[in-house]
Formats: structure tokens, sequence, C-alpha cells
């Protein structure tokens, strides 16, 4: 697929290239990549900083390990995976993203991007040039508490997958997955029990460092034992209590 390319212009001035609600202060999810109260004219510059909106298909790659660092990308809608490779050359999957998160910020510390970032369905992103970016910041303070705000939570994101895989036992990793796909959900505005699972029980195993046959096993006896609804990707969470209590690591039962 060609990737379509649309320009954002500030407010006040229109674009005959630009996209229906391409403006930043028009978007769903301005509240998770702004930060709160900014007056019309900041955010004016804001959206001077930022190059244009990209879609891209499932499966398309937007930055690949490697590549020079040059922008930032904002998930406007849609949903993502970024992965790397180990020293075996097997691929494993570091996060998922869905709109209103941040991308690239791994390539901020060496100029190039450590991971490879996947569509894993029909997604547009905003591209966020950093050398922009960071003037705007040095004029703008609200900006840069945003943006460290926003990468002091990709740092937590980080430090939980490694608990991930280095403490929490099998269903403990696929409970605590479970949790945090709800409450991002939720803080999106949408329902924190009933949501798609956009990846692949593939997906889900490289990520949480499980075999396939462990991640299939485990959700069908999730099912089983009454935690959640499961009809191919469409997921419900019928006892949250339960799911949470597993995630903590006050697991009833045996260890896969």
């Amino acid at each position: 697929m060609t990737t379509q390319t649309y320009e954002i212009v500030p407010a006040g001035r229109q674009s005959a290239t630009e996209a229906p609600g391409a403006r930043c202060g028009r978007c769903a999810y301005r509240t998770l990549c702004l930060p709160p109260g900014l007056g019309e004219r900041d955010l004016a510059r804001l959206e001077s900083v930022i190059g244009c909106r990209r879609r891209l298909a499932r499966g398309d790659v937007l930055f690949r390990a490697g590549q020079p660092f040059i922008n930032l990308y904002a998930l406007r809608f849609g949903h993502f995976m970024t992965c790397r490779t180990d020293h075996r050359g097997e691929r494993y999957i570091t996060a998922f993203q869905m709109a209103g998160d941040l991308m690239g910020m791994d390539a901020i510390g060496n100029g190039e991007h450590a991971s490879t970032a996947i569509a894993l369905e029909d997604s547009e992103v905003c591209e966020v040039p950093y050398a922009r970016l960071q003037a705007l910041m040095a004029e703008l303070p609200p900006v840069m508490a945003h943006f460290h705000r926003v990468m002091s939570q990709e740092i937590l994101r980080d430090q939980s997958a490694i608990r991930f895989l280095g403490i929490l036992r099998a269903d403990e990793r696929m409970a605590s997955l479970l949790l945090n796909l709800s409450a991002r959900y939720a803080m999106r505005g949408f329902s924190p029990r009933r949501f798609q699972l956009r990846m692949s029980r593939d997906d889900m195993a490289r990520y949480l460092g499980l075999k396939l046959e462990t991640v299939s096993r485990l959700l069908a006896r999730f099912r089983e034992q009454g935690l959640i609804r499961l009809e191919r990707r469409e997921l419900e969470i019928l006892d949250m209590r339960r799911l949470e209590t597993m995630a903590d690591g006050a697991r009833e039962g045996a260890e896969v």
C-alpha cells in the first residue's frame, strides 16, 4: 500500500491538502497528546510543529530498527506494535500502542530507532519532527512538562514489561496484560470490560515471553474459570477483581 500523507496546518489557516479534522485541537485524543490549558495561540504554534499525517495499512512498517531518528509519531487512530530481534534472530515484542500514544522516543538517546513499529490494523499517525519540537519546548514550558510526563510513563511501561519476564508466572503475566489494556482503553473513553484484542495470540506470546501454546491454554483456562468471555478477538472481562488478584501474584491454582 502507498502511504497516504496529509498536511496539518495551524489554527486559523486553511490548506487545500488538509484532511478533515486534521487539527490537533479537534483530535479526540488531544487530552493524551497535548498539555492541558493551551490557549489558541499556543495550540497554533504546536500545530505548526507537526509535519503531516500518515495513513498506514495493517502490516505496514512505520520505522525500522537502525533507521536514523528524525520524527516522533503521535498515534491518531489504530494500533501498532514495536518489536526487536534478539541475538538468536528471534523477534520479540516490546510494546503495543494505541491511539494517543507517542512512538519513537527510544531513539532520542542515540539518534536511531531501537525497534521496528508495525501497524496492527489500518492506522494513522501525526509526524512530529523532533528538532522542531525541541525548539518549541524551550519556548513553552507546559509542552516540555507534558513531554517529560509522557517519557516517564514510557519508562514505567518498560519496567512493567521487564517485570512480566522476570517475576510473574504465566497466568499472572496474562492477567496483567489484559488489565493494562483495560485501563488504557478506559483512559480513552472506551469500555474497560469489553474490547477487541488487536494483536494475535502469537503477538501476545512474543510480548509476554511465553509459547504460543501456553497463551492459548491460558485464554481457554480464563474462559473456563469465568474470568473472561472471548469470541475470536472480542474479549469481555467478567471478573475484574479476580484478574487483579491474579496480577498481584496472589493466585490460586497450579502454575502453567
